[in-house]
């Protein structure tokens, strides 16, 4: 099916729908700077044995306006709850990559009622400890902050996102300040709180959602399990796509 434009909550944005509608319903949401693109071949994959896949560009990606404001994790879990609510869907099955997963995470503590099962591979959500690296950010924030080197604030504010800053950070665009805003929630708390079964899909060579962080959810979480794939990384489910989606398909039909 052709890659379908629409509007809601005023953001402009796209969407895909593979498979029959009365199907099994499936909702996809894809990493940072992702698109439908990065999901696209789950979402094939899965309408071929049963399912009806949607996948979306997230406010901001892909197809999509930038959100109006500063979102956080919730407004984009809201905003994924009202595409429900548009399309018709009442209870779906959940695979949130990355920060797809953030979302997921959130709309399984937030909206029970709208959750089968939850698949999160790579998923972030889960705060690293602070590296030195942080230590000396904060540490020259906090210097700047004096009345006398205020006047530096701005450029070197500049310099350590350039030296200092992630590659999603340097790509971020208009949307830096909502990236900023929600790698800095620790949505362990709402972990904590997802009643629905929850299968954790994870590269032991992941360097930026790393596998401890796996371990972690999978231990937050009341009923979930942790599946890892040797040798993969942060696109795992790419990496290993047959065999992503066997595993997939065998959690969603099971009882």
């Amino acid at each position: 099916m052709a890659i379908e434009r629409f509007e809601l909550l005023g953001v402009s944005t796209a969407r895909q729908v593979l498979g029959t509608p009365s199907a099994p319903s499936v909702l996809l949401l894809h990493g940072w700077g992702g698109a439908i693109e990065s999901l696209q071949a789950v979402a094939q994959a899965l309408s071929e044995r049963g399912f009806c896949a949607h996948t979306l560009d997230l406010p901001g990606f892909g197809r999509s306006q930038v959100p109006p404001e500063t979102w956080g994790v919730a407004d984009y879990a809201r905003w994924a709850i009202a595409y429900c609510d548009w399309a018709g869907l009442e209870r779906v099955h959940w695979i949130g990559h990355s920060f797809g997963g953030r979302l997921s995470i959130v709309i399984g503590a937030e909206f029970p009622e709208r959750v089968q099962k939850i698949v999160l591979a790579n998923s972030a959500g889960v705060l690293n400890p602070p590296n030195m690296r942080d230590k000396l950010v904060k540490a020259g924030k906090a210097l700047l902050r004096l009345p006398v080197l205020r006047v530096l604030e701005q450029p070197m504010r500049t310099w350590a996102r350039n030296a200092l800053g992630s590659d999603d950070l340097k790509a971020a665009g208009a949307l830096e300040p909502i990236f900023r805003r929600v790698v800095a929630e620790d949505l362990l708390p709402y972990a904590a709180r997802i009643a629905a079964p929850t299968l954790l899909i994870w590269g032991d060579q992941d360097q930026v959602t790393p596998l401890w962080q796996a371990h972690k959810l999978e231990q937050t979480i009341p009923d979930a399990g942790l599946v890892i794939f040797q040798g993969a990384g942060h696109f795992a489910y790419q990496e290993r796509l047959p065999e992503f989606v066997r595993i997939v398909e065998t959690f969603f039909k099971g009882s």
